[in-house]
């Protein structure tokens, strides 16, 4: 898991570093990334306004922890470790890379009116974005791999991806983060959940050798 995240780091952070050095300067894509931004500041409203901060918490770092949390207290209790463990990792790992990339990519967020007073070079990746993909993303993937039924698999996806794009959007309403951020911050949550499902299989696999391992050795006895 540590490998996975050291790797995602130093994706992420050339991703980082390639965007905000040779993308956005070229071909007039850092003025269309701002273009999009204003075009939501002018067309800002109370209500929509309102629904952003929403989009905004459900994938903030008050709430995301209290939904980890409980997830694992859920799961811990009757003695689902793995999966209790699943939660917490994938959002561990997502922002830790996060983190880590903001620590080296210094990204100016969009030069409009911005309704939150964070740090303003720390623009790329979204991390709202990633760590609503790490959270409810996985419980997506949790809930399909475990249910066979479609209708259930299909909501559970759909219900996923209508949380990640409304909090992707909240944070482009609210001038925190370009197109390209809201990009950089998908590639960080799926490559989370991709680490978090590894090592979880990784671990099935040595549990299974070890049980065999161990039924060998009783049946030469």
């Amino acid at each position: 898991m540590l490998a996975g995240l050291a790797m995602i780091a130093a994706i992420s952070i050339g991703l980082g570093l390639l965007v905000t050095r040779v993308v956005e300067p070229a071909w007039g894509i850092g003025a269309a990334n701002e273009r999009v931004n204003e075009w939501l500041a002018v067309h800002r409203t109370a209500t929509r306004t309102h629904g952003s901060l929403l989009g905004s918490i459900i994938a903030g770092g008050v709430v995301l922890p209290i939904v980890v949390a409980c997830c694992g207290i859920v799961f811990a209790v009757p003695g689902r470790w793995r999966i209790a463990a699943f939660f917490v990792f994938a959002l561990a790992v997502e922002s830790a890379a996060y983190r880590v990339t903001t620590l080296v990519v210094h990204s100016h967020r969009p030069r409009v009116p911005r309704l939150e007073q964070l740090p303003v070079n720390a623009s790329y990746p979204s991390g709202h974005t990633a760590a609503a993909i790490a959270v409810y993303g996985g419980a997506a993937l949790l809930l399909t791999s475990r249910v066979t039924n479609r209708f259930v698999r299909i909501f559970a996806w759909a219900l996923a991806l209508a949380l990640v794009t409304f909090v992707a959007t909240a944070r482009m309403y609210r001038g925190m983060h370009h197109p390209l951020d809201v990009v950089g911050g998908v590639f960080v949550g799926v490559a989370a959940l991709v680490v978090v499902v590894f090592a979880c299989r990784t671990t099935d696999a040595a549990a299974d050798a070890r049980g065999r391992a161990h039924e060998s050795v009783e049946a030469r006895a």
